[in-house]
């Protein structure tokens, strides 16, 4: 029975995808819910899955073409019997296989008298690519010093060979990707269409960390393995803050300001097809347990590309966090159409003057990046100290003063 397989249906926000990779070839077997082909929108990938058992007759959309929601993508024969997936077979096959040396390959491999069943193909399906030829000459042990005189002129061709090998001012194109190029122009558009501008603060971390030292085992054991890490309370404590400045909650659409009456916080989540920011959803009503569990399925999903458009879609306010890779200070991009950002940073020790008394604090600096079209100064600047006092005295959030 021929079943078409078809591209997922897309929300309204989408208008295309682009097909990324397909995991199985024509002819070859699949099981059941069995990933067949990766759909790459502006926000996510989607996966296309086998309906039931059976083999894909028929590509019918090639990587990197447009699909509309819904599309044919390929057909599907449901019960046949496929052949082994192409990767086994290419292992089966002679490490020496012509079919498996590119023609740029061949012409080194020849020219420097090298045995390809020696090379390790990285290209596809274990091909052996002109990189690979290159890489396996750089590596290449040196000839023994007592070599016969008669071998000088293959060792001065093998030189001459390496010479242009290292000496090679090596370029790579490769196309954005429907996510990054999405990203790239909506950080021009925050930049070129908002009046943007960012203040900082420091806060001591000093209470945060003891408190957290205090009681992470404890917390950690009634929470069912969920580690109190610090941007819960740097989600609660914006939760605080945004419900004293509703104007840091809003969002411009055209010529109105929209003032939201909920907390929906996105947390920039940096993943290998790059930054995404899932939405914690009425975060005044989330636990400190509740925001790191959901923070932490939202890490794996990410890395994993399995956050969906439902994840990411809304938010009112958002956090970033670029202390994890060790940023000291930074000037965050809004993410429309939010009027703010906050971004946290690396926890750095640094002598400050307390009391009159000179003592070594652990230290962060934050940022605030707004839409000065929307926010004043003042409560850009307000703000951020609501976070700061919040956070140096964490007893405050819970009684909401």
């Amino acid at each position: 029975m021929s079943i078409e397989i078809k591209a997922p249906t897309f929300p309204e926000s989408v208008a295309d995808g682009t097909v990324a990779t397909w995991h199985k070839q024509p002819g070859e077997a699949c099981s059941a819910d069995e990933l067949i082909v990766d759909i790459e929108t502006d926000k996510v990938v989607l996966e296309v899955v086998a309906p039931e058992d059976g083999v894909v007759a028929e590509i019918l959309k090639g990587e990197g073409d447009t699909v509309l929601s819904e599309e044919v993508l390929a057909t599907f024969t449901a019960g046949a019997a496929g052949a082994a997936a192409p990767a086994a077979a290419a292992e089966a096959a002679p490490a020496g296989d012509a079919d498996k040396v590119g023609p740029a390959a061949r012409k080194l491999i020849d020219e420097n008298g090298l045995d390809a069943s020696a090379i390790p193909g990285t290209g596809k399906n274990g091909g052996i690519t002109k990189e690979d030829v290159q890489n396996f000459l750089k590596n290449k042990p040196a000839a023994p010093a007592a070599a016969p005189a008669a071998a000088a002129p293959a060792a001065s061709a093998t030189a001459a060979a390496l010479n242009i090998v290292t000496g090679e001012r090596v370029e790579k194109r490769v196309p954005m990707t429907r996510l990054r190029a999405t990203i790239a122009k909506r950080l021009v558009e925050a930049q070129q269409n908002a009046a943007m501008l960012t203040t900082y603060n420091e806060v001591n971390m000093k209470p945060v960390m003891e408190l957290r030292k205090q009681y992470k085992d404890l917390f950690e054991k009634t929470h069912n393995g969920t580690r109190l890490g610090f941007m819960s309370f740097f989600v609660k404590a914006a939760t605080e803050a945004l419900k004293k400045f509703p104007a840091v909650n809003a969002s411009i659409d055209g010529n109105d300001m929209v003032y939201h009456g909920y907390q929906d916080i996105g947390v920039a989540v940096s993943t290998d097809r790059g930054l995404m920011v899932p939405v914690l959803r009425d975060t005044d009503a989330m636990s400190l347990a509740d925001v790191e569990s959901t923070i932490a399925d939202f890490g794996k999903r990410g890395r994993e590309g399995k956050l969906g458009l439902d994840d990411m879609q809304g938010g009112t306010f958002t956090i970033t966090n670029g202390g994890v890779f060790g940023s000291l200070m930074s000037t965050p991009i809004l993410n429309p159409p939010q009027t703010a950002i906050m971004g946290m940073h690396k926890i750095q020790e640094r002598p400050m003057a307390v009391n009159g008394q000179v003592e070594i604090l652990p230290m962060m600096y934050l940022a605030l990046s707004y839409d000065h079209r929307m926010i004043d100064g003042k409560e850009a600047v307000q703000f951020l100290v609501t976070i700061k006092d919040l956070l140096e005295d964490p007893a405050r959030m819970l009684l909401e003063v």
